[in-house]
């Protein structure tokens, strides 16, 4: 029977090393976030043409446009421009941030362990996505789910 005593839960978990190891994976990404915050990445399109700059979080901190870009005949090239540069920038900017909080993200969100992650359909566990119901109106479920 289990008194509930002690540091430590059945099997000798340890509550307060999980809580210690929660906040100090929370103090790390908070700083890798500030990091990125920070950070200026840029991204261009027209051999240059166009260049945007965009901070870490892929927020727009400026855009530089080359005289020779600007036709006022033909302002629909130009937008183009703009637009493909603020994609690339913000593309890289995902690429930086990936980098930098894959290794702490990599520990958040993945769904409790043995019950998989409900937007998870990989062939790692047979293709089943996590715990769930099928769909109201739905007549097969996968097995132990209530059919509609």
């Amino acid at each position: 029977m289990f008194d509930g005593g002690g540091s430590q839960g059945a099997g000798g978990f340890d509550m307060s090393d999980l809580l210690a190891q929660a906040q100090q994976m929370q103090n790390q990404l908070m700083e890798a976030q500030a990091n990125l915050e920070s950070q200026e990445i840029e991204g261009s399109a027209g051999g240059g043409m166009v260049t945007a700059l965009v901070s870490g979080t892929g927020e727009l901190l400026s855009l530089t446009i080359h005289p020779q870009a600007i036709d006022p005949d033909d302002t629909e090239t130009l937008a183009d421009l703009i637009v493909a540069a603020v994609r690339d920038a913000s593309e890289n900017a995902k690429e930086v941030a990936a980098r930098a909080m894959g290794p702490l993200a990599g520990g958040l969100g993945g769904g409790l362990p043995g019950l998989g992650d409900p937007a998870d359909d990989d062939a790692a566990d047979g293709g089943r996505p996590g715990i769930g119901f099928t769909n109201p109106g739905g007549t097969t479920g996968l097995p132990g789910q209530n059919p509609g």
